[in-house]
């Protein structure tokens, strides 16, 4: 399978199950069109030499020199190659899964009361509740016993608004520091807020034990008011921007993303970003599309398709031009690392939900992944017996892109691995389904971060610009790839 296009000045050839992009001139753009629609071998070149009648600097010698081009990639596989991974993907159900991540909801109350949230308002339709320290810490000790050989361990603390139950967060820490070294483990933690609590001990503790902070702000102080306000209707964003600028100067600016979420008002959302970046001085950057009922005065509707695409390709474009200057910003769904991305058993499957990675709620119930939560259905257990409910566990391990009728055609499906299964219940009733608004919108963010890659090979301003590769990290075969499922 192929996917063709053109975007930023360059005819882009991907070729799915090999993962090679190549960019090339227009000859070879059509004359792989005509081979990938099956046109006889014979008939290739007569049709292209009637297309590019018109340019005499198109010779036949040209045509077949393209088309022996065409053969050599195809002998290599990098272009047609065949699909030698659906086989692989069946075996999931078998392996021995190991749980490498958490979602600790210390905290299902919060401080906001944002219109558009998904746990509604931190509650997640239930009742509020902080987390106990001694919840928290079964939950960090069924993380360590459930873990296998893995060493590296991820936890988030997240709500509701976390930072409501700051002391436990303290306490939990100091807990899984103190077991590191007996257990063989390293805890990485990754703080979630919205940047009401934040404050100098909030900031002091975090960049001191947090591997990263991802800091709630949508933008410009009209979008983000619109939606992210207080409990008596204020908005929040004259609060919160001068603490998250503190938090992120004190952190060397790494380390954390601005994350926000953008909606049908707002589908100029690069002016959101471009504010974050130009104006309030953040570099590390995600925004995400709102996913709520259709049609909820926030839903983004079929008719704003077009404006968001226009909106993705400007910021691609704007990224390029800032990198050019020295000067780059990171968005999070364009970084795609061609040269040594996820193998393919993460390629298939995803995320993890449900079997490497679960969220626990205050009560210490487990489930799926905090979209999940307070969904009876989807209760995988407890931090106390475990996973009672091992059928769903077989069903989320089986829940790769595989396993998506509706993903079998579409070029994209090794970059998204069939997509969210929670959005993909929301949108269909079953998490084997697909949210056809958000594969549109991936799809084109991915064209766009393809094009930023061929982009920074071919173009020699940016290509003086690429750092000098890593001599200290390990190729992936001295790496324990072979034992990637247990241990990557």
């Amino acid at each position: 399978m192929i996917h063709q296009y053109q975007l930023g000045g360059y005819h882009i050839v991907l070729d799915v199950y090999s993962g090679s992009v190549h960019a090339v001139d227009a000859l070879a753009y059509d004359a792989i069109a005509l081979v990938d629609a099956g046109t006889p071998r014979a008939a290739i070149a007569p049709a292209l030499l009637k297309k590019y009648a018109a340019h005499p600097e198109v010779t036949p010698a040209d045509i077949e020199d393209c088309l022996a081009d065409i053969d050599e990639l195809t002998a290599q596989g990098k272009l047609f190659t065949a699909d030698t991974y659906a086989d692989k993907a069946f075996d999931f159900k078998n392996r021995s899964t190991v749980v490498k991540a958490l979602c600790l909801h210390v905290a299902h109350t919060c401080n906001l009361n944002c219109e558009y949230c998904f746990a509604a308002q931190g509650k997640f339709h239930g009742e509020a509740g902080l987390m106990s320290f001694e919840t928290g810490k079964r939950a960090l000790d069924f993380l360590v016993e459930n873990s296998g050989t893995r060493r590296n361990l991820e936890v988030d603390f997240f709500g509701g608004e976390p930072l409501m139950n700051f002391q436990v967060c303290k306490d939990l820490v100091a807990y899984a520091r103190s077991i590191e070294g007996e257990k063989g483990k390293n805890f990485r933690f990754t703080l979630t807020t919205n940047g009401i609590g934040i404050t100098d001990e909030v900031i002091d503790w975090a960049n001191k034990e947090c591997y990263n902070v991802v800091l709630s702000l949508d933008g410009r102080k009209e979008v983000n008011d619109r939606f992210r306000k207080d409990l008596a209707g204020n908005g929040s964003y004259d609060r919160i921007v001068p603490k998250f600028q503190k938090f992120v100067a004190a952190r060397g600016g790494k380390n954390y993303y601005m994350r926000g979420t953008f909606t049908h008002h707002n589908t100029d959302f690069t002016n959101d970003l471009f504010h974050m970046a130009d104006d309030l001085g953040f570099t590390e950057l995600s925004m995400e599309p709102v996913v709520s009922k259709p049609g909820a005065p926030e839903a983004l509707t079929e008719e704003d398709l077009p404006r968001l695409f226009d909106q993705y390709e400007l910021l691609a474009n704007d990224m390029l031009r800032r990198e050019k200057a020295g000067a780059p910003i990171t968005f999070y769904h364009y970084m795609v690392d061609l040269a040594h991305g996820p193998c393919i058993y993460k390629r298939i499957s995803g995320c993890g939900s449900g079997t490497e990675y679960m969220a626990v709620t205050p009560w210490g119930d487990l489930y799926p992944c905090h979209q999940f939560v307070g969904g009876a259905a989807y209760k995988l257990g407890d931090i106390w017996q475990g996973v009672t409910n091992p059928a769903l566990r077989d069903e989320f391990k089986l829940c790769n892109v595989y396993a998506r009728p509706d993903c079998k055609d579409c070029w994209a499906r090794l970059y998204c691995s069939g997509g969210c299964a929670a959005n993909a219940l929301h949108a269909t009733g079953d998490i084997h389904g697909i949210y056809e608004y958000g594969c549109k919108v991936f799809r084109k963010r991915m064209e766009c971060a393809l094009m930023m890659k061929v982009a920074e090979s071919l173009d020699p301003a940016l290509a003086a610009r690429r750092p000098a590769p890593d001599a200290t990290t390990p190729a992936a075969e001295e790496n324990g790839c072979d034992s990637c499922m247990e241990d990557c």
